[in-house]
């Protein structure tokens, strides 16, 4: 409702003589239920509003901002660690739904070392999707022919009952002493977040503890496979991944026209970019993100 429409039904409903009477001697109640409801209006008029239901890019220093449609606005370097909880120098990130990890591992004739050039036969590829209530599900396999039966399938290096937990954290990479300090990446998980704190204290301080044979809430990933988190766009129609961390400016090239809508509480929401301003093409990507473009 306009404040114009509210002050003309004030205005109908209490009269001139109305107010000079609550100023008359006796009780003063009309009057100050008149003034509080009157200073509700006006408040209701000056206060500034924006929901305009479109999230924006904004010019700001040091870093353009993305304004929500709730208003709030967010530094360009913050929308990714507030995604994914991720901050520069951190030796892990934790899984989020809608993330997608890629598992890509190299197999080598049996016998020779599983590293370098030597004895190199292909890849593997593997992807998963985070699920939104817990869980890795698998979404693709690229198998390459011929694999040494000595080695493992890429889509069975994450075993299926380590597929159901619902929290995971990644760990870039960790020394095991014991098994001559061979490096390797490790996916954590957990059924709730004290468990995979736990856990990640222990892993750190002694990662065989967690890691050892047996283990369930553990993979370590062999040192010649490589993991990396990706996200799950569309771009003019077309399904697509990105690694974590990409720009809008990855996927669109000199553009004349871009139309942008990114989730916003189970809703499509708008984004309203500059496609002539190369800054504000910096905008991280994030998942389920759809981009039409030319």
């Amino acid at each position: 409702m306009s404040c114009r429409r509210q002050e003309r039904i004030w205005d109908s409903r209490i009269t001139v003589q109305d107010f000079s009477r609550s100023l008359a001697p006796g009780p003063r109640w009309p009057l100050l239920i008149f003034l509080g409801l009157l200073l509700q209006v006006q408040l209701g008029c000056l206060a500034p509003h924006h929901h305009s239901g479109i999230f924006e890019v904004l010019r700001d220093k040091p870093d353009y901002v993305l304004r929500s449609p709730d208003s709030t606005t967010t530094p360009f370097p913050e929308i990714l660690r507030r995604y994914s909880g991720f901050a520069p120098g951190q030796d892990w990130i934790d899984l989020r739904p809608n993330m997608e990890l890629r598992v890509e591992n190299a197999y080598y004739r049996e016998g020779t070392p599983k590293h370098g050039l030597a004895g190199f036969l292909g890849t593997e590829i593997a992807l998963y999707h985070v699920q939104p209530r817990g869980g890795l599900r698998l979404l693709s396999v690229e198998s390459m022919k011929e694999r040494p039966t000595d080695q493992l399938p890429v889509q069975q290096l994450i075993d299926s009952s380590h597929q159901r937990f619902r929290l995971y954290r990644f760990f870039f990479a960790l020394i095991f002493r014991r098994s001559a300090n061979a490096r390797g990446s490790v996916l954590l998980g957990a059924s709730a977040k004290h468990e995979l704190d736990a856990l990640t204290k222990r892993l750190l301080d002694s990662p065989e503890s967690v890691c050892g044979t047996g283990t369930m809430h553990c993979t370590v990933f062999p040192e010649a496979c490589s993991v990396s988190l990706e996200l799950g766009i569309k771009v003019n129609g077309t399904t697509r991944t990105v690694p974590l961390g990409s720009a809008v400016a990855t996927v669109v090239v000199h553009p004349r026209y871009i139309k942008m809508l990114r989730s916003d509480f189970g809703r499509m929401a708008p984004v309203q970019i500059d496609v002539n301003d190369p800054e504000a093409l910096r905008l991280p990507l994030l998942p389920n993100d759809q981009i039409t473009w030319n």
